[in-house]
């Protein structure tokens, strides 16, 4: 028997065991992936399973954090561990301040994104609000205001015929119409992997009416170039705020960390909010560090080019129609003559290799579209490989 047998098989088993907790959890939250957990086990006892898994569903960065990130972390662990981290992020916030130059009044620390999103989201809209969001576009965003907030959520659709780039005039009358609370911007955008570019953005901002708050999502940002952010534009302004994760491009989803920045009369009700040790002190160490190399990250980011278009490049010898993209992961439409997006995702998860769904994150997608995270070189022959094997090429 084959060794690659066995290890299908284990992983078969353990997908089928990890799938059927003894206590079933009713989460009835937004969708976003992480399937693989199913594979490796939530209770962390077969963590080992990673190397088996491909979790291309989720955009965790291919490449480990900078190496003065795991020193750091290594060589303090323990007390890392057993510590209580400074209650208000205080040395993030200055480190932040002074990479991204803009005042630390301006700045809000929070336990990754989804911690900001709900907090502001929240603390801004009632059920009498109305906000504009991109669709497609990331899923929180729907889900915290439809079915946490309960407000009207418009769309403004993205065509694939235009490869979902987002329209500046369409979206330059939206702002513009002063009927709107709240004004939700991914850029780059997810899934689509679309990019408006900052001085394009900012001459359509500048007519945007005082009483519309407007939240841009930089999450993938750094992947296109640092200088493109608005978050020193947003510092000046009342009424823009800019969201910036660090787990995609800094390599530390799982420290969970983020920062919002925007101007004192927006973030300051929102710390009043904030709850002590929002930031654990791994994540706080991991960030600062993190921070304080550029340089490798950005040599990172400049391997994730090439890595995107190599496997733009096999995607496409599949048949699959790709969307160019700028960040760490493609989209890509199925022709009619394969198996749909549930289908190969499926058997796909059989194989160990785990893909997106993305009918979730907006009406314009039909069961042929799917999400392809940017993986290492030899990962994604692997990923290739498997999808060749499924689609019986």
């Amino acid at each position: 028997m084959s060794k690659n047998f066995l290890i299908l098989a284990n992983l078969k088993r353990t997908i089928m065991i990890a799938s059927q907790p003894s206590q079933p959890l009713k989460f009835d939250g937004c969708f976003h992936g992480g399937a693989f957990f199913q594979a490796i086990g939530e209770r962390f006892e077969t963590l080992d399973l990673r190397q088996q898994i491909i979790n291309a569903d989720v955009l965790d960065a291919w490449f480990p954090p900078a190496p003065r990130v795991i020193a750091a972390l290594n060589e303090h662990l323990p007390w890392l561990l057993q510590t209580s981290p400074p209650i208000n992020c205080g040395g993030l916030i200055d480190v932040i301040t002074e990479v991204r130059g803009v005042d630390r009044s301006h700045v809000l620390p929070g336990a990754g994104s989804s911690d900001l999103i709900f907090l502001a989201l929240r603390e801004w809209l009632d059920r009498d609000s109305r906000a504009l969001v991109l669709d497609p576009t990331y899923s929180e965003y729907t889900h915290v205001l439809e079915n946490v907030i309960g407000c009207q959520v418009d769309r403004l659709r993205l065509s694939r015929d235009d490869h979902y780039r987002v329209p500046l005039d369409r979206l330059a009358e939206s702002l513009q119409s002063g009927g709107y609370d709240l004004i939700l911007l991914v850029n780059p955008n997810s899934p689509t992997g679309q990019f408006i570019f900052r001085e394009a953005l900012q001459s359509v901002l500048v007519s945007v009416p005082a009483r519309t708050r407007v939240w841009i999502d930089e999450t993938y940002i750094d992947y296109v170039d640092s200088e493109q952010s608005l978050e020193r534009y947003a510092s000046r302004t009342d009424n823009v705020v800019v969201c910036k994760s660090m787990s995609k491009v800094y390599a530390l989803s799982g420290a969970r960390v983020a920062y919002l920045c925007g101007s004192v009369a927006q973030i300051e009700p929102l710390r009043r909010l904030t709850p002590p040790w929002a930031v654990s002190l791994l994540a706080q160490v991991a960030a600062v560090e993190a921070l304080r190399d550029p340089d490798y990250y950005a040599a990172r980011h400049r391997e994730t080019h090439a890595l995107r278009e190599q496997l733009a490049v096999g995607l496409s010898s599949l048949g699959w129609e790709v969307v160019s993209g700028c960040v760490n992961f493609l989209l890509a439409h199925l022709p009619d003559h394969q198996p749909t997006t549930p289908e190969v995702i499926a058997n796909c998860r059989e194989r160990g290799l785990f893909l997106r769904d993305v009918s979730s994150m907006g009406t314009v997608f039909d069961n042929r579209t799917i999400r392809v995270a940017v993986k290492a070189k030899e990962t994604q022959r692997r990923m290739l490989e498997i999808l060749n094997e499924v689609l019986g090429g």
